[in-house]
């Protein structure tokens, strides 16, 4: 999954912070291979949240999590417009040489 999580920039600390205790919240679960926050190079108040499960379970069960709950309210004020989730079905993955 990816999310897109514009923040005002007044709100660019905090949301930082929240983001952060996110992730490492996230990653402790069981079934999530990692999430990741990342900061947009062409608008550093836009953050970006790389999710990768296990399975639709794992999915599941962090989205029904109390601290994804706890989270979302907390972060909402510091929202400059709303989330945006995109999720992913992969069914292979190949390693490529890049960039």
């Amino acid at each position: 999954a990816h999310s897109e999580v514009p923040v005002k920039p007044a709100s660019r600390e905090t949301a930082m912070e929240l983001l952060e205790t996110m992730a490492v919240r996230s990653r402790a679960e069981a079934g999530v291979i990692d999430y990741r926050v990342t900061v947009d190079l062409e608008d550093p108040n836009t953050f970006r949240i790389i999710e990768q499960y296990e399975d639709e379970a794992a999915f599941e069960s962090h989205e029904s999590s109390t601290h994804l709950d706890r989270f979302q309210s907390e972060i909402t004020p510091c929202l400059a417009e709303e989330a945006e989730l995109t999720r992913f079905t992969v069914t292979s993955e190949t390693a490529l040489p890049g960039p």
